[in-house]
């Protein structure tokens, strides 16, 4: 950990700051992860003095984390607040003259860490600000660093990602640009690895020849609440398959890497996605379908539909479901099928992944069995009930013989008493260290967005119509017709 850090938080008063980086830091204090000298810069219009900001950071971590904001608020650290719009280059110039003073009055000494915790319409302005003041850098500073954080969506398309990725190389050495997927901070994410890595029995079952095929589920009952006009221009194919999807899919699918170091993980992720077979034009149809929710029930809950939330169009074809097939072309998965699936108000919250195993080549057991066995399959949960659960036949205790599927079950929440960081604290964290394992490399991001175009232009071809089905179900009936067999089928947990 450096001695001294400036956290420059581009959108400090928005609700991704109140929510999660202000909780996360009042964490990292209770936790004494914090750097000894530290700082925390906030740039937002809103009209804030310096302790008007640090009463709102107080308050945002209490909401959350009530212990930790004594903590923080017993904290020593230095708290600064520039007001400004991103395209006057007057905040920028005040930004520069409060971090030079918290160099050495702060003993922060040139180290910076800017976090564009904004729209991503103002992604452009403010790099460019950053960049145009000086204060970012494509040469490495001589006594300090500047590294710079960004959301998802990276780009809107692999042609907009290139150009973002080019204009944020004006001013941010690649090794300092940290893209940001909260879903890589997550303990159970991680674990991806650790489970096929760290244990020998599994690695041998983890390929074709044993391997059915691989679902990934992200869920969530909840609807698009006040993000209806960024839904809008987003769906959930930009707004999870692209990034979350992508992501799971690669830990799930690499090969072992030849070290722990970041560039070795992450060159291990890039070359499963550039595995990753694009979907032809003619695919489109049988391999993606798109759906919008409707009015439904959610936990004995009416709510309305899509068309009908705030800043949505009232005809709208946005998709706020989807699933695809995708078939990862290499000597471990060739002939193995990833159905991936996400989507807003849907049945229940879960993300998880599936590997359903083939069926044993011959049954030696009396035709009552036979009928009863169900494939094995391991499913991971990555929220919220975080675990491994194995799936076996077992036969039924009795005269006759039965066979029915039991479970060997694993909850991370039994298993370990520490309580496991949220997924912004560990990734800050990283951040400050200088840490990119959990962080998204240039050509990963283009490597999964070339998974992606194929699909975004076929939507706009009008090749995949988008489906109604109402709230609170698993998707329209179509979405079944990917996986197909009787056998295969989605797993709704």
């Amino acid at each position: 950990m450096p001695p001294g850090v400036a956290l420059v938080v581009l959108g400090a008063s928005g609700d991704l700051a109140r929510r999660k980086l202000y909780p996360a830091i009042g964490s990292l204090a209770a936790r004494e992860q914090l750097p000894s000298h530290f700082a925390l810069v906030g740039v937002a219009r809103t009209e804030f003095d310096d302790d008007d900001f640090r009463k709102s950071v107080v308050e945002a971590v209490r909401a959350a984390h009530p212990d930790a904001a004594e903590t923080l608020a017993r904290h020593e650290f230095a708290c600064r607040y520039v007001p400004g719009n991103f395209d006057d280059p007057q905040t920028f110039a005040r930004l520069k003259k409060v971090l030079e003073e918290l160099d050495s009055s702060a003993g922060i000494g040139a180290r910076r860490v800017f976090y564009l915790a904004t729209i991503p319409q103002l992604f452009e302005t403010a790099i460019c600000g950053l960049r145009d003041a000086g204060l970012g850098t494509a040469d490495e500073p001589a006594d300090g660093f500047n590294r710079v954080v960004i959301e998802k969506p990276f780009g809107h398309d692999r042609a907009s990602a290139v150009e973002l990725n080019e204009l944020l190389h004006t001013g941010f050495a690649e090794h300092r640009v940290f893209r940001i997927d909260h879903y890589l901070g997550k303990e159970t994410v991680q674990n991806i690895l650790a489970l096929r890595f760290a244990n020998s029995i599994f690695e041998p079952i983890w390929n074709r020849r044993y391997v059915d095929h691989v679902q990934i589920t992200i869920a969530e009952p909840l609807g698009v609440e006040h993000r209806g006009s960024f839904y809008e221009g987003a769906g959930a194919l930009r707004d999870i398959v692209q990034n979350h999807g992508m992501q799971v899919l690669a830990l799930t699918a690499m090969e072992a890497p030849a070290s722990f170091a970041a560039d070795s993980i992450r060159d291990e992720k890039v070359k499963v996605l550039r595995s990753v077979e694009p979907l032809a034009s003619e695919e489109l149809g049988t391999a993606v379908v798109r759906g919008q929710y409707t009015a439904g029930t959610i936990d004995a809950e009416p709510v309305v539909g899509y068309r009908d939330e705030e800043g949505v169009a009232p005809d709208s074809e946005t998709e706020t479901y989807i699933a695809l097939r995708l078939d990862v072309d290499n000597w471990r998965w060739a002939g193995v099928p990833f159905y991936l699936r996400a989507g807003k108000r849907l049945a229940k919250r879960v993300t998880e992944v599936v590997l359903q195993f083939k069926a044993v080549p011959h049954l030696a057991l009396p035709t009552s069995a036979v009928e009863s066995i169900e494939p094995n399959t391991m499913v991971l949960r990555i929220q919220p009930d975080e675990g491994i659960r194995l799936e076996f036949g077992a036969k039924v205790p009795g005269s006759t013989w039965s066979v029915r599927t039991v479970g060997l079950d694993f909850a991370f929440r039994a298993g370990f008493a520490e309580a496991a960081p949220e997924a912004y604290e560990r990734l800050l964290l990283d951040v400050m260290i200088g840490d990119t394992t959990l962080f998204i490399r240039e050509d990963e991001v283009d490597a999964a967005w070339q998974i992606v175009q194929p699909v975004l232009d076929g939507i706009a071809e009008g090749l995949v119509p988008v489906r109604r089905h109402a709230a609170g179900t698993w998707g329209p009936p179509a979405a079944d017709a990917i996986v197909g067999s009787e056998n295969d089928r989605w797993r709704n947990t």
